[in-house]
Order: structure tokens, then sequence, then C-alpha cells
């Protein structure tokens, strides 16, 4: 966790007059009174399947549901990711506030949510159903006040943001086609926590091919996938990696052979490859893919009698790349947040970098960050998941008031203007 950076004057001063406008506070109320209601939702939206790479059923329902609150430019596009917007009165920069739609649990899973007292049980009832029913609470809450604002907001459900996913839904936000001056992210129920810093994670599948046989044989003549496997493991099992920037790396999985007295033919792994920092990640990447390139070699060289035609080869597949960045103290977006929670009394327990849709803005140095939705989020990506609904409404509280911040209101130009 990174040390939180002072709340500069100039965003307090904007944030108390913001705070203080009456159609402000009515908005906030709104949230407060709803709460009840946006729990429901959250039930609904949850019992909805949507896997990662299958989201469609949950999209248009989402989408359903920005139109029914007022968004009249209400569209699903080729990547599958929702985009609304609320229009203000051109004078002002463009901010997204995005939520994914996707959960990690696979077709079939029983949704049902059970309830007992504040508590909902159910597996994604938390991550991230939370999500969607604050951003849809946050446009509600600023119709209903009758909040003009002289930006445009975008009210977004991603896809793709769990796994192999990829944030493959925040990439097709930013891939050029809109202007979007500021991201806001809707993750995490934690409302006491503000993302500054995206951690980058390369990840790969690499896979060692060869002919194969007879463990007794073939011995000398045909080398094993998995022996090449276990060089390279060796090769990459004690590196020294740097603290600051926390760079990390896993072989999380591996599979391969056939049987106790066959030579492998084949043997896989996936790697994932983290940090917060560019050139720590793409460094770390060049010397792990190397370590594999040369296992390979090595295998080969040592049995003398093979003949080339059965060598062993590497094959390297990317299964995932999500971009890394940080941000300043004095982004607008990361102080926007914090003024938003300065208003409403929340201390910032924790401040740093983490790995959400938030990654691509950061990584265009897009001003961006990633909040809380609001209640306590427990057992996350298991069938145990639950969600406590412990004051709800704070999530949409503070997004509202951040973004209003930064798109600007009442004829004030916005943070982000």
């Amino acid at each position: 966790m990174n040390e939180k950076p002072v709340l500069m004057d100039s965003m307090k001063e904007r944030m108390a007059v913001i705070a203080a406008k009456e159609s402000v506070k009515k908005a906030l109320q709104i949230c407060y009174d709803e709460a009840d209601y946006a729990l429901e939702e959250q039930i609904k939206i949850s019992e909805i399947e949507s896997p990662t790479f299958a989201e469609g059923v949950r999209a248009e329902a989402f989408a359903g549901l920005l139109k029914q609150y007022g968004l009249k430019d209400v569209v699903i596009d080729e990547s599958g990711i929702v985009v609304g917007r609320r229009p203000g009165k051109g004078n002002g920069p463009v901010v997204a506030i995005a939520a994914h739609l996707d959960t990690v649990f696979p077709a079939g899973t029983a949704l049902k949510v059970r309830r007992e007292g504040d508590t909902l049980y159910g597996p994604g009832i938390g991550d991230d159903a939370s999500g969607p029913r604050s951003v849809l609470q946050t446009l509600r809450a600023l119709e209903k006040a009758g909040i003009e604002t002289e930006g445009d907001i975008l009210f977004v459900g991603t896809v793709g943001e769990e796994g192999n996913g990829d944030i493959r839904g925040s990439k097709a936000l930013f891939d050029g086609s809109r202007k979007i001056d500021g991201f806001i992210g809707v993750d995490m129920a934690n409302v006491h926590t503000v993302q500054n810093g995206a951690t980058g994670a390369h990840r790969w599948r690499l896979a060692i091919e060869g002919e194969g046989g007879h463990s007794y044989v073939d011995y000398g003549k045909i080398p094993s996938a998995i022996h090449a496997m276990c060089r390279a493991g060796a090769k990459i099992a004690d590196m020294e990696l740097p603290e600051d920037p926390k760079t990390t790396y896993t072989i999380g999985t591996i599979k391969g052979g056939t049987t106790v007295n066959s030579i492998a033919a084949h043997c896989e792994v996936d790697v994932d490859l983290r940090s917060v920092n560019v050139e720590e990640l793409d460094k770390l990447e060049k010397f792990v893919l190397g370590c594999f390139e040369k296992a390979v070699e090595e295998e080969n060289a040592h049995w003398v009698k093979a003949d080339p035609k059965n060598h062993l080869k590497l094959v390297k597949t990317q299964i995932g790349n999500r971009p890394a960045g940080m941000r300043p103290a004095d982004c607008p977006v990361v102080q926007a947040a914090l003024g938003a929670m300065d208003v409403l009394g929340l201390e910032v327990k924790r401040f740093g970098p983490s790995s959400t849709d938030a990654n691509k803005p950061m990584s265009m140095n897009i001003p961006a960050t990633c909040i809380g939705t609001g209640g306590v989020c427990c057992n996350e990506h298991s069938l145990k998941e639950y969600f406590i609904a412990d004051k709800i409404w704070l999530g949409p509280q503070t997004t509202v008031l951040a973004v209003l911040a930064l798109v600007g209101m009442d004829g004030e130009k916005g943070a982000l203007a």
C-alpha cells in the first residue's frame, strides 16, 4: 500500500462548493433513501448468469435499466460493453463511470441468492453485482435530483474484467473511438479504498513439444518435455525481484506427460508476471521467456544421441496482457475521489495499485481511479461468497460527488476541463 497523498486545497474547496448545492444534497439523500431498492436490484443482477465471455444476457438487462432510468443514448457495441451517455451542456470533459458485468462462475452455477437479515449469500453477489448496483444508483440520483452537468457522463457496463477476459471491455472502451477524459471504476465493495496505480499482468502459456517415447527403450535418444520444463522452473525459482516497484511472478499451472514409464512429449505451464512499472514488467518478461528458451536448448543438448528431428521446441502463447501504470498524487480523478470521501467523512484505509478496468486508461495516462461500491464483500470468487449490506449508499454517494467535481455544473468548469 502506498502512502496516501494529501488532499489538495483546490479540490477540497471545489468539493465543498459542490456538496453545499441543494441539488447535490438531494442526490445524496436519494442514494440513502433508495438503499433498499438498490439492494433488491443487486440481487436481481446477481441472479443473471454472466460468465466471462458470455455476458450478453446481463448486458441486455443493464442496458434496459439505463434506458429505464433516463438515458436515451444507450448501445451495446461489438465487444459486448454497454455504454449509455448522459449529455451535459457541451462545455466540459467526458467522464466514464464503469462496473464490470462478468463473474468468475461458469454457466450452470446455481446463483439464487439467500438472504439473512442484511447479509446476502450467493456466488457473485458482491463481485460484481454490487458494482452495477452502485452505477445505476448514481444515475438515478442525478436524474431524480435534476442535476445538469457541463460535461457528459458515460455509464458503462464492461465485459471480460475477470481472469482471462483480460479487461477486454475496458480495452474496447478506450480503443480510440470515443472521447473520454477521465475514468472512475466502481469495483471493490470497500468504500475506504482508492486505486492510484495499475498492476500490470503479462500471462503466458508456455508449451514444450516433442516426440515422446518409452522410458527405457528410448532413453538417451529422445529428450523429455517435462525434464525441460523442470530446468526452466529451476532457472527462475530463485529470481531476485524488486520490492519497489513491487514485481512478482508465479507458475500458476502445470500439466503434461501420459504415464509413469513414458518420456513426456508435451508439458505446458501458465505463467503470471506482474508489476506496476512497465519497464520492470517488460524486463521480467524477457528474462523469464529467455529461461524457457534456454531450458529447451539444454535439454536437447543433453541427449547427444537424439536425432535432431526428435528435438523439443518451445511454443509461446500470450494469454493475458493487463497494462501497467501509476497516477500522480495530483491526478484530478484521484483527487476527486479523495475529496468526495473527505466530504462524507470516509477515512482512506487502502491507497495503492490494483488490477481492474482502470488499468487501461491509467496505462494511457488518462486520469483514472477505482473506488468502492459500498457494503462488505467476503469470499469473493468462491461459491461461499457473501455480501453484507452495510451503508451501501456510501458507494454511489462517493461516485456522485467525484463525477460532479470532474465534469462541472452550474457554469463552473470541472477539474478535468
